[in-house]
């Protein structure tokens, strides 16, 4: 789908079309609706081309990420607080093991991390977050460093005890 339209009040004309499932949109500045087409044929081209500035991601899954770049990460920033290493080190550990670590990253979601949470329900629920909390910042690290287009929402397990504060 893909048209030229435009808005309310404008003299311009702007286009929008979808291309790889990702929605463009833009003004093309002009007055002319011809012109604007040949701008947005021009825009779908470049983008086919792939001379637009937008590349494909190479995926990679979710135990190559943790071994490759969230632990090295861990290990240079905790490397003063071993305690802080102790839990990355053995959370990234249990979710290497996890079924979805062969997963490509951006396929990794909510449903996994309560596949997870289910399959070791034995543990204690701290123990459960343990792994879920990994899994949350090493996906918000992932889109922070641009591996992800979009960050992951993960919920944590019910039943953990809490400190309450008077």
């Amino acid at each position: 789908m893909s048209h030229t339209y435009k808005r309310e009040g404008s003299e311009f004309w702007s286009y929008e079309f979808y291309f790889s499932g990702k929605r463009y949109r833009k003004c093309t500045d002009q007055t002319n609706r011809d012109a604007a087409l040949d701008m947005m044929s021009a825009h779908r081209t470049a983008l086919a081309k792939g001379e637009a500035g937008f590349r494909e991601r190479k995926c990679i899954t979710l135990a190559d990420f943790l071994k490759n770049d969230f632990l090295p990460f861990v290990k240079s920033k905790f490397r003063t607080k071993p305690s802080t290493l102790r839990y990355y080190t053995y959370c990234a550990s249990t979710l290497q093991a996890a079924d979805f670590s062969t997963l490509d990253l951006p396929e990794v979601n909510d449903s996994h991390a309560a596949q997870y949470a289910a399959k070791h329900a034995k543990l204690s629920p701290s123990t459960v977050n343990c792994g879920l909390r990994t899994l949350r910042r090493a996906l918000a690290l992932a889109y922070q460093w641009g591996k992800l287009d979009k960050p992951a929402k993960i919920t944590l397990a019910k039943g953990e005890r809490q400190r309450e504060r008077f």
